[in-house]
């Protein structure tokens, strides 16, 4: 009966050795897919071919469950503090002479008037928004019709000279169709950089000022939407949720730091072309797997 009972407990204590290194093998996988995830947004945040619907394809793929999208809005911070760095100089510059200074002032208020209608119909619609438009069918069609515009808007700006060639230089309408193109970018997919560089091209911005000013106006966008979604579902956080928002984050960040060093030197020679091409490659890929039921999209 001794032998019996001993048996009974090195079993026990077997079995939940196992589990242990099964839950600690789980635990570096997922850290793993935050690690590929915050990559995945640093890269993607400022190019034009939607972050936020490359973190929703990937995350599906990986089978990576986060915590009401904190934890992509989260990562999404991270490659926006990128932007911080790269100019760093330059918001410096705003935050001493705020007030005093009517460049420093027209520019504060272009960001101000290029957020507020985002910020508006994001606040009415945000859980619509992310209850049915948060899939990747939504993002494949998003990323084709988005390519297609690309190409028009490019080809369109062979036969245009650029009426706005310094960001210092915007008016607030400018500004303001900026901030209207941005709404577009609810839509998963759609980029909210695609937008807004392409919304500002169209109306007039040359091509590099249009981008900078997209760099620019991630920063309140984006910590505007982390505070938001932090605030409202902080309570929910577990320690594993933290682990894996700080691993993305910073991930995001390093990767974001490269991509906007690479995006202001392509710019300053090229177009936005080949992005178009990859958009309508990748969604038409996306769209073709779902047809044929190779993919269970989710």
């Amino acid at each position: 009966k001794l032998c019996r009972n001993a048996m009974y407990v090195q079993l026990a204590w077997s079995i939940n050795s196992l589990i242990e290194q099964e839950r600690r093998f789980m635990d570096i996988v997922i850290m793993f897919k935050a690690l590929i995830l915050g990559i995945i947004e640093g890269l993607t945040e400022f190019l034009p071919i939607s972050s936020t619907g490359h973190l929703i394809v990937f995350g599906s793929l990986l089978d990576f469950k986060s915590n009401e999208r904190v934890f992509e809005i989260a990562i999404q911070l991270g490659a926006v503090l990128a932007v911080v760095f790269e100019y760093r100089k330059r918001f410096s510059h705003v935050i001493r002479n705020v007030g005093h200074d009517k460049i420093v002032n027209r520019f504060v208020i272009n960001l101000m008037v290029a957020f507020i209608p985002a910020a508006v119909v994001g606040l009415l619609f945000s859980k619509y928004i992310k209850e049915v438009l948060f899939n990747p069918i939504i993002v494949a069609i998003a990323l084709v019709v988005g390519g297609f515009i690309i190409l028009w808007v490019e080809k369109r700006q062979m036969h245009r000279t650029p009426k706005v060639t310094s960001v210092d230089d915007m008016r607030v309408k400018d500004a303001l169709v900026v901030g209207l193109a941005q709404i577009l970018a609810l839509i998963p997919g759609t980029s909210r950089s695609g937008s807004t560089i392409m919304g500002g091209m169209i109306w007039g911005l040359e091509r590099k000022v249009a981008t900078e000013f997209s760099f620019f106006l991630a920063v309140p966008v984006m910590i505007a939407a982390t505070t938001y979604d932090v605030l409202k579902h902080y309570k929910d956080f577990s320690a594993q949720d933290i682990g894996l928002i700080v691993i993305g984050f910073v991930a995001a960040f390093v990767a974001g730091l490269l991509a906007v060093k690479a995006l202001l030197k392509f710019v300053a020679s090229k177009n936005y072309v080949p992005f178009a091409y990859y958009r309508i490659i990748f969604g038409g890929l996306i769209l073709l797997t779902w047809w044929f039921d190779w993919v269970k999209w989710d």
